[in-house]
C-alpha cells in the first residue's frame, strides 16, 4: 500500500522539480488508561499521512497531508513553499546505500493483537497492586505499530516496520498514617512485558519509602536509578547534537579528543541494535543506521549529525536525521544511546551513600552548562553496602558533566528507558541537600 502511494506522490512531485523526498507513515495504535482500580479509557487509532520535501534552486520546500485525496495539492504546496524560502547550499537528500540488517524490532503478534489482551495486561497490573495492599492511582498500556517508507530522487527507497509495547503504573502506599507514591514503566519492541513484576516492583518502592528520615546536607556517593539517570542524561546528550554544536549551544564544541567524562565510560549511539526501541535500518532521511562513537574511554570522539548539519560540517551524516511524524521535517536526534562502563562497582562497596529512584525537575537543568538542582524521589540511604532508611525530602545539585567525570556503573541489570541503555550509575561526591 505504501509503495503505491509513493508512486502516486512521485508522479505528482516530479512535474515540479527533480530533487524531492517522500516520507509516508502508517501508524496503528491501541491505548488503555486506568484511574484508581478500574479501566476508564480505551482507544484504537489508524493514522496514515505523508510529507514531501523538495529542493528547488537551493531552497527547501515542505508540505504534508493526512488526506490521500490531496496528493497533487500537497506536491504543489511543497514546491510553492520552496520558492518563498531562502537559499541554503547545505540542503541535501540521502543517497542510496547498503542498509544494515536489524532484527527483532517488529513483533508479528501485533497483527492479531486484541483489545482483550491489553485489558488482561492492565487487569493483572491492578490486581497485583491490590494484592500488594497498595492503591493504584493511574496506569496505562499502549501497543503501537509504525510503518514508514522513504523514497527520494537519489534512488533511496527504505521501508521500516516496528512495534512498541509500553505499560506503566503509579501507586500510593500507606502505613501508620504516612503515605508514599511510586511510578515505573516498562517498554519493549515485543509483547513480552511482565505486569506482575512491574506492579510488585512499584509497590515495593512505594512501601519502602514510607516514614522517611531527614538527613543533613553533605557531599555523598549518589546512585541514580534508571529514571533518576535518564532525566539528567537528556541534558547531557543534547551537547552531542551537531545542530547545538554549530549554533554555539554545546559546551563540548571545542573538546573533541579531550577527556570529558570518567575514563571508565564509553558512549555510543547505535541504531542497528537488535530488538531495541529506536533501532531501524535507516533514519528518517533514508541514511543507513550506524554505530557512532561519541566517547571512548572518557575521550570525546564526535557528535551526531543529520544530512543538513553534516553537509554544513563537510562530513557524512551519522544516520541521526529523525522526525516525530510525517508532519515534521527531520532534525538531529539520537537513536539508542549506550553507556558502556569498563569498571562496575557493587553496592556492597559503598560505605556511605544515597540512592534516588527518580528525580523531579530534571527539565530545569541548564542545557548548556549542565548545572542542575533536582528533587530526589523515592530516595534511600546506603550504609555499609546496604540500602537502609528511606529519605523524607532531599535535593541533589551539581553539574552533569562533572558528575560523569567522576562516576562508575553500578552492578545491575542493563535496561532501556527511552533512548538510553544503561545500568544504574554511581556519581561520587554529589551535593545532597537535606
Amino acid at each position: 500500500m505504501l509503495f503505491e502511494i509513493a508512486e502516486d506522490v512521485k508522479k505528482e512531485i516530479s512535474a515540479y522539480c527533480n530533487e524531492f523526498e517522500i516520507f509516508i507513515e502508517r501508524e496503528k495504535s491501541l491505548e488503555i488508561d486506568s484511574q484508581k482500580n478500574s479501566l476508564n479509557f480505551a482507544k484504537e487509532e489508524l493514522n496514515i499521512g505523508l510529507g514531501i520535501r523538495v529542493i528547488n534552486n537551493e531552497k527547501l520546500g515542505f508540505a504534508y497531508t493526512s488526506n490521500l485525496g490531496e496528493i497533487a495539492k500537497t506536491a504543489e504546496v511543497a514546491f510553492l513553499n520552496s520558492k518563498a524560502n531562502e537559499k541554503d547550499p547545505n540542503f541535501s537528500f540521502s543517497h542510496e546505500s547498503k542498509l544494515p540488517k536489524v532484527a527483532n524490532t517488529y513483533d508479528k503478534k501485533f497483527n492479531s493483537f486484541e483489545l482483550s489482551e491489553a485489558t488482561d495486561f492492565m487487569d493483572s497490573v491492578l490486581a497485583t497492586v491490590e494484592e500488594e495492599k497498595c492503591e493504584a492511582t493511574s496506569g496505562s498500556f499502549t501497543a503501537t505499530s509504525v510503518e514508514t517508507l522513504i523514497l527520494n530522487s537519489n534512488d533511496v527507497c527504505v521501508l521500516n516496520k516496528s512495534t512498541g509495547f509500553n505499560g506503566g503504573i503509579a501507586v500510593n502506599a500507606e502505613r501508620d498514617g504516612e503515605k508514599s507514591t511510586a511510578y515505573d514503566s516498562i517498554s519493549s519492541c515485543s509483547f513480552d512485558l511482565d505486569p506482575v513484576k512491574l506492579s510488585k516492583h512499584v509497590c515495593e518502592i512505594a512501601k519502602d519509602s514510607i516514614n522517611g528520615v531527614k538527613i543533613e546536607t553533605d557531599d555523598m556517593n549518589v546512585v541514580l536509578d534508571y529514571h533518576g539517570s535518564i532525566g539528567l542524561l537528556n541534558t547531557f546528550i543534547n551537547a552531542f547534537n551537531a545542530d547545538n554544536v554549530q549554533r554555539g549551544r554545546s559546551i563540548l564544541a571545542d573538546k573533541v579528543d579531550k577527556a570529558i567524562v570518567s575514563q571508565c565510560l564509553s558512549i555510543y549511539d547505535d541504531g542497528r541494535l537488535d530488538g531495541r526501541l529506536f533501532s531501524a535500518t535507516a533514519d528518517s532521511e533514508g541514511t543507513p543506521s550506524q554505530k557512532t562513537t561519541l566517547i571512548k574511554d572518557g575521550i570525546l570522539k564526535g557528535f551526531i549529525y543529520d544530512n543538513y548539519t553534516a553537509k554544513k560540517s563537510g562530513i557524512a551524516s551519522t544516520g541521526n536525521g529523525m522526525r516525530g511524524t510525517y508532519a515534521s521535517t527531520p532534525s538531529v536526534d539520537s537513536s539508542n544511546i549506550v553507556l558502556d562502563f569498563k569498571d562496575m562497582i557493587d553496592i556492597s562497596e559503598i560505605t556511605k551513600g544515597f540512592i534516588a529512584t527518580d528525580v523531579l525537575g530534571a527539565h530545569t537543568a541548564n542545557p548548556i552548562s549542565g548545572d542542575f538542582s533536582v528533587e530526589a524521589n523515592n530516595a534511600f540511604l546506603i550504609e555499609n553496602g546496604e540500602i537502609t532508611k528511606p529519605v523524607k525530602k532531599a535535593m541533589i545539585s551539581g553539574n552533569i558533566f562533572s558528575a560523569l567525570a567522576n562516576c562508575y556503573g553500578l552492578k545491575s541489570e542493563i535496561k532501556q528507558y527511552g533512548s538510553f541503555i544503561i545500568p544504574k550509575i554511581m556519581c561520587k561526591d554529589l551535593r545532597v541537600i537535606g
